[in-house]
């Protein structure tokens, strides 16, 4: 599959932002989706995920209360809306897809995600 991340830019602190991943040449819905994201200089840190038929979502701490992951998987795409966003947010942000059989895995590590994105980066300003 190939994962195409998309709506970084440029926000406020406050603000809001929704990046979007576009999959393609796979059957999408068997993946559960992630999104992780490096800041400059840190590792790749896992930010959401969400499995494949949306019934379960997991957050990091960090971001619980303010970023919501969404799915549509008629369109193949899959969403992190951002809200009350931080300096902290600042990161190049990534999609992930894990191939699963079942419906309760998720995207949460590293170690097991199949297909990365390419980055999107959003840049949260003070």
């Amino acid at each position: 599959v190939q994962l195409q991340a998309s709506g970084g830019g440029l926000v406020q602190a406050g603000g809001s932002l929704r990046l979007s991943c576009a999959a393609s040449g796979s059957s999408f819905s068997s993946f559960a989706m992630g999104w992780f994201r490096q800041a400059p200089g840190k590792e790749r840190e896992f930010v959401a995920t969400i499995s494949r038929t949306s019934m379960i979502t997991d957050y990091t701490d960090s971001v619980k209360g303010r970023f919501t992951i969404s799915r549509d998987n008629a369109k193949n795409t899959v969403y992190l809306q951002m809200s009350s966003v931080k300096p902290e947010d600042t990161a190049v942000y990534y999609c992930a897809a894990r191939l699963s059989p079942s419906l309760r895995v998720v995207a949460r590590s590293r170690d097991y995600v199949d297909y990365w994105g390419q980055g999107t980066l959003v840049t949260v300003s003070s």
